[in-house]
């Protein structure tokens, strides 16, 4: 009996997460326009998942910020304005900045500046000598392991939390604009300037100096907002290829 409701809590849990990545892969897509009405009898049909776990699912990208209830009942995909994003990209700026600055007045255990450091080091291996040649795709995963790391370097679960929640924002994630990207040359170019801000962050979350690492880490986060000024005010074919954009109004 323990092992059949076991399985029974599996298959849920797995039903779940599928229903929660692919709502938000067909919104993000743009396989959905802001504003529609989400039906729950196509979307069960095209996740081929049932309603329960699909209604998880759509309630949860509710709080992430993605879709909006209607008075009429059920969800409709949220459209965005800029001014949205960049106060989006903004609000993780303050919370990791204020992470950075606990950090450094806190103080940080070895073992944990050792495993930043080191994660430095492995991203410094990423760049070639063309911009051109660079791991993109190993730097864009390990970009997002080092924001998760730098969350947790004060020692609080609580502040860790709130940035891991701001980075659910959309378009505030760290690589938001960064996936699927490998070929735009000017995406590239800004990564040196990151890796340069890595560095600096954690050095001075080590010498403790927490007002400049909280200036720092916000000024980090403000990359994202020039990356979406460059999609948005020079090279809009690029809209349609960075996961989001469409839902987001000029």
């Amino acid at each position: 009996m323990v092992a059949e409701k076991g399985t029974v809590d599996r298959k849920r849990d797995s039903q779940a997460l599928k229903g929660l990545l692919g709502v938000r892969d067909l919104v993000l897509g743009g396989g959905v326009s802001p504003g529609e009405r989400l039906s729950e009898v196509w979307l069960a049909e095209k996740l081929g998942i049932s309603r329960t776990p699909l209604r998880a699912a759509l309630a949860r990208l509710e709080q992430e910020g993605l879709l909006e209830q209607i008075p009429s009942g059920g969800y409709a995909v949220r459209g965005f304005t800029t001014a949205d994003v960049f106060d989006a990209i903004e609000l993780r700026g303050v919370l990791e900045g204020t992470a950075a600055r606990l950090a450094a007045e806190r103080g940080v255990t070895p073992a944990k500046l050792k495993a930043i450091k080191g994660l430095i080091l492995e991203l410094d291996k990423c760049f070639r000598d063309r911009p051109e040649d660079m791991l993109f795709a190993q730097y864009v995963e390990l970009n997002a392991e080092f924001h998760s790391m730098l969350a947790g370097l004060a020692g609080s679960d609580m502040m860790r939390r709130e940035v891991e929640r701001a980075t659910q924002l959309p378009f505030a994630s760290p690589s938001a604009f960064l996936e699927k990207q490998e070929d735009v040359l000017a995406f590239r170019l800004s990564l040196v300037h990151a890796q340069r801000q890595h560095r600096d962050i954690v050095s001075a979350i080590e010498m403790r100096e927490g007002s400049r690492a909280e200036a720092l880490a916000r000024e980090h986060a403000r990359l994202a907002r020039h990356n979406l000024e460059f999609v948005m005010e020079e090279d809009r074919s690029l809209i349609t290829r960075v996961p989001g954009l469409t839902l987001i109004s000029t």
